[in-house]
């Protein structure tokens, strides 16, 4: 699934650090600018996965599943 999302990146010290804004609590770090949006991406995921994982624990067992693409 493709995904976009803004990506808020400052300098501090040494490091770089970044957050998104639409994904509350996605931070990331790096001591390169690639480095903090590969962190930063890493936290999406695992937020996401999260959340559908958590989300779906409550679905009935013979309720339709479908994917939705949004483009």
């Amino acid at each position: 699934m493709h995904n976009e999302f803004t990506a808020i990146i400052e300098k501090d010290g040494d490091w770089f650090i970044a957050y998104c804004p639409e994904i509350p609590g996605a931070n990331g770090q790096g001591h390169t600018k690639e480095q903090c949006l590969q962190s930063l991406s890493d936290a999406i995921n695992l937020i996401l996965q999260d959340r559908r994982e958590d989300a779906l624990r409550g679905v009935p067992s013979d309720a339709v599943r479908e994917v939705v693409t949004i483009k």
